[in-house]
């Protein structure tokens, strides 16, 4: 355990005793971050090193925190980033690579190919809206962008609408991606619980959730498509958004996304049997597709187990109370040498330095655990000799998961290191209160935040680790709920996500059309910026009302 005698009360006003000269000084390390990744180019994880680098310098020179103490806070950010975010990340990639290394990404795209009985606009509804949201909430970070846009031009679209297709109908479950890692950062480092987060999250994403299908066959095919399938539209969006409203609210935030896009799928999946639009021939795909009934379960396995598992992990309560028994096995005690040292200004210590280690309930154990009876039954049922599988190799696709997401791995742990160093040494806070100024206001721009760091980071994890103490800070001055700037926030990252940067050049790549990115940023900013105005005006209105 590390010794100091150093106790620290963060400041209000350290910079001359100014609260605009002492924000412009905290907002120091978010302008180089972003004006190093901006400008410069700086590939995310040097900015993260960087500007932590400098958060750490002005915590000590600016803050007079004692540098010992700031050291320490850097350290718990990155033991949060690894345990348990990065841990989550890891498993949920795996867990969808098992479907990529078994080989049965074929049978995944035939099943669309099936439910859309050959109309190709149908397909690429359910592609880009329920299968992208169920591939970000399982596992996120750029993979579904990439798969999404690359089945889009497979099943026939044109390169150009695929990429816009498929960044649009991605960003609702952007916050959930992960398993819902960007509420969960959201709540920890802004001080609320991400079940409190996530409800107030779950007012307002069906909204949009409700509408996006029709936004994206205007995309697909203009009038046209929305005269003639208006019926998938309405029912892939009522269904979804039911699915936030009850996920999010009152089951499991970690699966909304997973489960509202099943949801969706499976109720678009129903229609179809019974419902036969008119498909024009210039949209038709054909639908023989060499496909048994079991091989479709297999596919889709990890999708509706890992549902299973948590549902299993979350509600059972029959003779053992398994939610119970899991939470018993949490590890808690305050980080050494910063627990007790870093006090608030009514003397008592702040709890943020408590540390909460979950090692089996963990959403992480959950998404492993599911991964290797996925691997175990891939290894046991090849379907005919046509997918062989060992159990071996599911383990191997383990390490080789970690090994293509090493840089990831590093800019998200530093960025939590960051954020840890910022709101510790009272840096966030003093760009919260001079926000702050702004009053009622602030609830409607307050998405704007979440929507810009995630533009220029291209995570809306980043974003919320950036800005997630500030909304909680400006919430609280100006008298507005944090839990619904918290979410606001976590939203508008992800619609700020369809025009980041790295995610255009993954979608330009995905349907090969490299150097595209202006062109494709020229289609998706006003679709953008339509969606972040009517969350901000959706966030202000629920803010007045209460």
């Amino acid at each position: 355990m590390v010794e100091t005698a150093s106790t620290f009360t963060a400041p209000d006003s350290p910079v001359l005793g100014s609260l605009f000269l002492s924000a412009l000084v905290g907002l120091a390390p978010l302008a180089i971050f972003f004006v190093l990744l901006g400008a410069f180019k700086v590939k995310t994880h040097w900015c993260a090193l960087i500007s932590l680098a400098a958060s750490i310098v002005l915590a000590w020179g600016a803050f007079k925190m004692p540098l010992t103490l700031a050291l320490l806070s850097a350290t718990q950010g990155l033991a949060f980033g690894f345990m348990p975010i990065l841990y989550i990340i890891i498993a949920a990639v795996w867990l969808y690579n098992l479907t990529v290394e078994s080989g049965r990404g074929e049978d995944v795209r035939a099943t669309f190919n099936l439910v859309g009985r050959g109309d190709r606009r149908v397909q690429a509804l359910i592609i880009a809206f329920s299968f992208c949201g169920l591939l970000e909430g399982l596992a996120g970070f750029g993979a579904p962008v990439a798969i999404v846009a690359a089945m889009l031009v497979a099943i026939g679209l044109k390169p150009m609408k695929a990429a816009v297709v498929t960044i649009t109908g991605n960003a609702i479950s952007v916050g959930y991606g992960a398993m819902a890692i960007p509420v969960t950062t959201a709540g920890r480092l802004g001080g609320a619980k991400a079940t409190e987060v996530a409800t107030q999250m779950s007012h307002l994403t069906p909204l949009l959730a409700l509408f996006m299908p029709f936004l994206l066959l205007l995309l697909l095919d203009g009038k046209r498509g929305l005269k003639q399938l208006w019926p998938a539209a309405l029912i892939s969006g009522v269904v979804t958004a039911l699915g936030h409203f009850w996920a999010a609210g009152y089951f499991s935030y970690e699966l909304t996304a997973v489960l509202a896009s099943l949801l969706g799928f499976a109720a678009v999946t129903a229609l179809m049997q019974v419902w036969h639009p008119n498909t024009p021939e210039d949209a038709h795909t054909g639908t023989s597709v060499d496909l048994t009934a079991s091989r479709a379960v297999l596919a889709l396995m990890p999708y509706w187990l890992v549902v299973v598992v948590f549902a299993l992990a979350k509600l059972w309560r029959l003779g053992v109370d398994i939610p119970a028994l899991l939470a018993s096995t949490d590890l808690k005690f305050g980080w050494p040498g910063l627990d007790g040292n870093l006090l608030a200004k009514s003397g008592k210590p702040v709890g943020g330095t408590q540390f909460t280690l979950q090692w089996i309930s963990s959403p992480g154990t959950l998404i492993a655990l599911t991964a290797l009876i996925v691997a175990a039954i891939y290894a046991l049922n090849s379907s005919q000799g046509k997918y062989p599988f060992t159990f071996k190799e599911g383990v191997k696709t383990l390490f080789s998961t970690i090994y293509s997401l090493r840089i990831s791995i590093l800019t998200i742990a530093t960025v939590m290191a960051l954020a840890y160093v910022m709101n510790f040494s009272g840096q966030t806070a003093v760009i919260g209160a001079w926000m702050a100024g702004t009053g009622a206001a602030f609830a409607f721009i307050s998405p704007v935040l979440g929507w810009l760091g995630t533009a220029v980071t291209g995570s809306a994890t980043s974003a919320n680790a950036l800005f997630a103490d500030l909304q909680a800070t400006a919430a609280h001055s100006v008298g507005a709920d944090p839990s619904l700037l918290l979410g606001a926030n976590t939203i508008g990252g992800g619609l700020g996500k369809i025009i980041s940067p790295q995610n255009l050049t993954i979608a330009a790549g995905a349907v090969g059309e490299p150097n595209s990115e202006p062109k494709l940023l020229q289609k998706a900013l006003p679709i953008s910026i339509s969606l972040l105005v009517v969350l901000a005006l959706l966030v202000g209105i629920s803010s007045l009302l209460g």
